[in-house]
C-alpha cells in the first residue's frame, strides 16, 4: 500500500517543484514591480524548501519498504534542500542586498542547479514505475 503513496508524494513534488521554479517566481517577476517579487520570494522560498524537505521525508518513508534506491535518492534530496534553504538562500539574499550582481549570479545559478536536479530525481523515480 505504501508504494502508491510514494509514487503520488514523488509525482506531487515533481510537479510542485517544477510549477514553483518555472511558473510561480517568473510570473512574480512579470507581474509585480522587481522590488515587491524580490521581496515576496524571499518571504516564500523559505517555506518552499521546508516544503520539499518534509515532502521528500514522506517520500523517503513511503518508498523504503517497496524500493531501499529510491529511498536513498529522497533521502538524498531532503538532506541537500537543507543547506540551499539554511546558508544557500541568505548569501544568495546578502549578495542582492549588497549589490554583488556577480556573486548573485554564483550562487543563484547554484540554487537553480540544486532545484534541476531535485526535478531530475523525482522525475527519474516516476519513470521507473511507469
Amino acid at each position: 500500500m505504501t508504494l502508491p503513496l510514494a509514487v503520488l508524494v514523488t509525482a506531487l513534488l515533481f510537479g510542485g517543484v517544477t510549477l514553483y521554479a518555472f511558473g510561480f517566481a517568473a510570473a512574480l517577476f512579470t507581474t509585480l514591480p522587481a522590488a515587491q517579487a524580490g521581496a515576496t520570494l524571499r518571504r516564500v522560498f523559505p517555506w518552499f524548501y521546508l516544503l520539499v524537505i518534509v515532502g521528500a521525508l514522506v517520500a523517503m518513508a513511503l518508498w523504503w519498504p517497496n524500493d531501499p534506491l529510491a529511498a536513498a535518492v529522497m533521502g538524498a534530496v531532503a538532506l541537500s534542500t537543507w543547506p540551499t534553504r539554511q546558508w544557500l538562500m541568505p548569501a544568495i539574499n546578502r549578495a542582492t542586498d549588497a549589490g554583488d550582481r556577480r556573486r548573485f549570479q554564483a550562487l543563484h545559478g547554484l540554487s537553480v542547479g540544486v532545484t534541476l536536479a531535485h526535478i531530475v530525481a523525482f522525475g527519474g523515480l516516476l519513470w521507473r514505475v511507469v
